[in-house]
């Protein structure tokens, strides 16, 4: 495994649980307002791996559980591998996914590997390639996942980071049909970082300034997503 960091401890990450959170490099997606780059674009310094078996061992009496995001862990050959290593020094493991590895995300779940996984809903599936950075995106995949994870019968939650100039309030009403019969799917609005994927303009500069929608819009983006979903939520507000 290529290894970014680790986040040594999170309240938040994994419901229920206090866990780390250990972000893996490189994406096949290139989401413009992904504010990760240096994982995405596997650019930067990287934590050797012995370094997170040691933190973990040190860990064992504190910490319930692992979350594993990215980048995209899927990507990796050996994440089934890791996942297992986790889970033999007593961890419960969460796992981020941006569900376009079907196959390696069903072969996790049909073994038990993970105990939450949590799935990024981009967008509509029209608007779904323009979304993720990626012309001609195939799809499919994302359907597969999607379905993969709500006939699993394992603890989930989709999720759909809102950016005002690629959402629309619209579409949340379709968005929501993709993930019908969840009970967990969360809006979270975009948050600028200021270290983007789309900081490859001039002067390191976005070429597109992106924002989070205002307050009014996610409310009606929430409205819609509820009426498919009522139990969808804005997060931070749960």
């Amino acid at each position: 495994m290529i290894l970014g960091g680790i986040q040594k401890v999170t309240l938040l990450d994994f419901p229920g649980k206090v866990a780390c959170t250990v972000f893996t490099v490189g994406c096949n997606m290139r989401c413009p307002f992904c504010h990760n780059p240096g994982l995405v674009n596997a650019i930067g310094p990287t934590m050797p791996e012995e370094e997170f078996w040691e933190f973990l061992e040190g860990r064992k009496n504190l910490l319930d559980g692992v979350c594993i995001t990215g980048g995209e862990p899927l990507v990796h050959d050996d994440i089934e591998e890791f996942i297992v290593r986790i889970r033999s020094m007593g961890y419960e493991v969460k796992l981020d996914t941006n569900g376009s590895f079907p196959d390696k995300l069903k072969s996790i779940l049909d073994k038990g590997l993970v105990e939450y996984v949590a799935m990024d809903i981009k967008n509509t599936i029209e608007r779904y390639a323009m979304t993720v950075g990626v012309p001609g995106f195939d799809t499919e995949a994302i359907k597969r996942s999607i379905r993969i994870i709500g006939e699993s019968g394992i603890d989930h939650e989709f999720r759909t980071t809102v950016v005002g100039q690629l959402h629309r309030s619209e579409d949340f009403e379709k968005i929501a049909e993709l993930i019908k019969g969840s009970d967990k799917y969360f809006l979270q609005a975009f948050n600028d970082t200021g270290d983007l994927v789309s900081d490859n303009g001039k002067d390191g500069k976005q070429e597109t300034r992106y924002e989070a929608p205002v307050r009014s819009e996610l409310d009606k983006m929430l409205e819609n997503a509820r009426r498919v979903i009522p139990g969808a939520k804005i997060r931070g507000e749960e």
